[in-house]
């Protein structure tokens, strides 16, 4: 195949590695990273310089990409199907070499069930990593914390509730020295909220969208993360509980206390209208939100715009 180009002389035969890079690179920039990695690289020296270009790999985002899988009652609790995991490799190994250590910004879907193995080889090819949506952590939990110790630029971070949080913030607060932003998609428990003043106490944004949270965490984490500017407890199912026998109880409006307490952040969004539709759903989960009964894109959206996908 040749590429052509007419002069008024007449027709002059030229071949495809004497295309301008920037052009291709605006081109490629029109394509989905999918389409990125489907061989264009190979056409040529110059389409795979153009392919490579830092400009094209400042986002590697999956958030479209899903595992095959069954939920197990034992640990952890999903069985991954081997053909979709060897996809996923398969699919790294492509888009990490032509970002060439570039990527920025990671975004994985919120079913998409990585290995220890896509964790370890994705975190040591992406060095300059500066934020992570990382939902699902079944199978990569015991080995975040050595990804973590990779990644000295993180300052944004979207994960689930996961049991070894104390751990993992200690590992964000001793090598992540920008880190800035945290997204918890899950119940945040009383341990969560003392973990990040311990170890994070300048944290200036915190999401906690559609979780399970209650009163005393939040008053307490109002009370202690000084350096807080935006706080999102947006259709948030807030509990109280009172001492026993006394039941707990669903918080439908916040009171003068809470809201004095919040009156030094820069942004404080919170919504638990009954007829709010996102508040209906983070109730009718019980706070532990069924994503995968919603539209496809739902589970993206944060009122807070730089958590947003």
């Amino acid at each position: 195949m040749e590429f052509r180009e007419i002069e008024e002389c007449g027709t002059v035969r030229r071949r495809w590695e004497d295309m301008d890079i920037d052009i291709l690179v605006k081109i490629f920039q029109s394509l989905t990273v999918f389409e990125r990695t489907s061989g264009i690289a190979h056409v040529c020296s110059t389409w795979r310089l153009a392919a490579c270009d830092p400009f094209l790999w400042r986002t590697l985002d999956l958030s479209m990409l899903k595992s095959n899988f069954i939920k197990i009652p034992l640990e952890p609790y999903v069985y991954v199907h081997g053909h979709s995991d060897k996809t996923l490799t398969q699919f790294l190994k492509i888009a990490l070499n032509l970002s060439r250590g570039n990527i920025t910004s990671l975004f994985f879907h919120f079913n998409l069930y990585v290995s220890e193995d896509h964790l370890t080889y994705t975190a040591q090819r992406c060095p300059r990593l500066k934020r992570l949506v990382l939902p699902a952590w079944n199978r990569v939990e015991t080995v975040m914390i050595k990804a973590i110790d990779l990644w000295k630029d993180l300052e944004s971070l979207t994960m689930p509730s996961i049991v070894n949080f104390p751990r993992l913030v200690q590992a964000i607060a001793t090598n992540c020295r920008k880190f800035s932003e945290l997204k918890i998609m899950g119940p945040f428990e009383n341990y969560f909220a003392s973990s990040l003043v311990t170890y994070l106490p300048k944290l200036k944004v915190l999401s906690l969208r559609c979780s399970m949270l209650c009163k005393d965490t939040l008053i307490f984490v109002l009370d202690n993360l000084r350096c807080l500017e935006v706080l999102n407890i947006s259709h948030c199912l807030l509990i109280e509980a009172p001492p026993p026998p006394a039941p707990r109880r669903i918080v439908r409006q916040l009171d003068k206390t809470i809201l004095e307490k919040a009156s030094h952040l820069h942004y404080f969004l919170a919504c638990m209208s009954d007829t709010c539709n996102m508040c209906q759903k983070t109730r009718n989960d019980e706070g532990l939100m069924r994503w995968y009964k919603y539209d496809e894109g739902l589970w993206k959206e944060d009122e807070v715009s730089s958590l947003a996908l």
